[in-house]
């Protein structure tokens, strides 16, 4: 291939998978590292794609620490349905672990208690959500609070989580990434989130389409440590299969 046809058929793969990895161009197209990264820069600078580690996407990974009552409105519908989704998995007597983010926040609203349940969150909002039902337990974690997210950070909130065992612990994440794995805006809110896997047996992450190939500034953890993501029919067939390889399971609804 000429340069205009490896820039095209890279513009293609590019648009059909959402990404593109330095090692497929040069197995593709028989050329070096070098020689690939020099077409990725020249699309890049084009405005074509944007370069990430490895590779190229079609959308900028990087997230906006936007406010809460701002993100709450976007993708409004499928949160709402990824949220009933993730309250079906509620057993009853069951206790749980909630972080924070517009779309365990829709989880919180779609919850029917049966029996008695127990939750714990760093949110505030989920907290005053589910605070409407005498049969939910609401054990809501102190610390700073980040007025962009209604939720608590630091160490005081970090001090109390070895005291519980959760079955679950529902997570919203700002970006998942193929190759950096599950970030947030805030670094303290990703340390939090650290310690909420390990006081948990099953990590469920709700994420929208949207979120993926997005990196915020801190990195919660790679794939090994969670079990399952409920996300809309957004996805990309690609992401999914990726995903299904680390064991994890992708419920879309």
């Amino acid at each position: 291939m000429n340069t205009v046809e490896r820039h095209k058929h890279i513009l293609e793969k590019i648009q059909q998978e959402g990404q593109i990895k330095v090692q497929y161009i040069c197995e593709a197209m028989d050329i070096s590292p070098v020689t690939a990264r020099k077409d990725l820069k020249f699309l890049e600078e084009k405005g074509l794609v944007y370069r990430v580690h490895g590779g190229a996407t079609l959308i900028n990974p990087y997230t906006i620490d936007k406010h809460v009552n701002e993100k709450e409105k976007i993708h409004y519908d499928e949160k709402t349905k990824i949220g009933a989704a993730a309250a079906k998995l509620i057993t009853p007597n069951d206790s749980i672990l909630i972080a924070s983010g517009t779309t365990v926040l829709a989880l919180a609203k779609k919850i029917v208690p049966q029996e008695n349940l127990t939750v714990i969150t760093s949110a505030l909002n989920v907290a005053l959500e589910l605070n409407n039902h005498l049969e939910i337990e609401v054990i809501q974690l102190g610390g700073v609070l980040r007025k962009r997210s209604s939720s608590v950070t630091g160490l005081y909130a970090e001090s109390i989580l070895p005291d519980f065992s959760c079955s679950k612990f529902y997570l919203g994440v700002d970006g998942i990434d193929l190759d950096f794995g599950l970030t947030t805006a805030n670094v303290m809110e990703a340390h939090l989130n650290r310690e909420m896997i390990k006081v948990s047996q099953k990590t469920i992450v709700l994420a929208d389409s949207t979120k993926f190939s997005k990196r915020g500034f801190g990195r919660i953890c790679g794939f090994e440590h969670i079990d399952e993501i409920i996300t809309d029919h957004g996805i990309s067939k690609f992401t999914q299969n990726a995903l299904e390889e680390y064991g994890i399971k992708v419920t879309i609804v």
